[in-house]
């Protein structure tokens, strides 16, 4: 049994899941009590931080584990649910790397995270140059076409 409790949840101005027009969504972490502000120490010296969240509205009838058209559109081939990136995932865990606005005692500022009002936070992580990928990355065509207006 794997057992976890949110860190923080995100306060912002979306409230329901929409696919599209994240780029300039500004959200706040709020850490929960038992953290305090010094868990944030030295994060606002990072530009960007990954975010790990759970998508706690999903509902479990929802939940995908085979192939599907993603955003269920049959333009886009059918591929497996570890093959994008939609919330309808088996664990229901989500994973953006965000840009980091500023930090205030327990809670940061942050530009371009696509979870909603409410959403639990499971870890945030720095992002280091070293943990990038290195070389080129490969993707299909028709990621760049569903991802057109992702961040808007």
């Amino acid at each position: 049994m794997i057992n976890v409790e949110p860190i923080a949840f995100v306060r912002n101005n979306r409230e329901t899941t929409e696919d599209d027009y994240w780029g300039e969504v500004i959200s706040t972490i709020e850490l929960v009590d038992g953290y305090t502000e010094q868990s944030l120490v030295g994060i606002e010296d990072f530009s960007h931080v990954e975010v790990i969240f759970y998508f706690d509205k999903v509902k479990d009838d929802k939940i995908e584990i085979d192939a599907r058209h993603p955003r269920n559109n049959k333009a886009y081939p059918k591929v497996g649910i570890f093959a994008q990136r939609g919330k309808n995932r088996p664990n229901k865990i989500g994973l953006t790397t965000v840009e980091l606005i500023k930090r205030e005692g327990k809670q940061i500022y942050v530009k371009g995270l696509d979870a909603i009002n409410g959403t639990p936070v499971l870890d945030l992580k720095p992002v280091m140059k070293e943990f990038t990928p290195h070389g080129e990355i490969k993707q299909p065509i028709w990621v760049s076409d569903l991802m057109k207006n992702y961040w808007g």
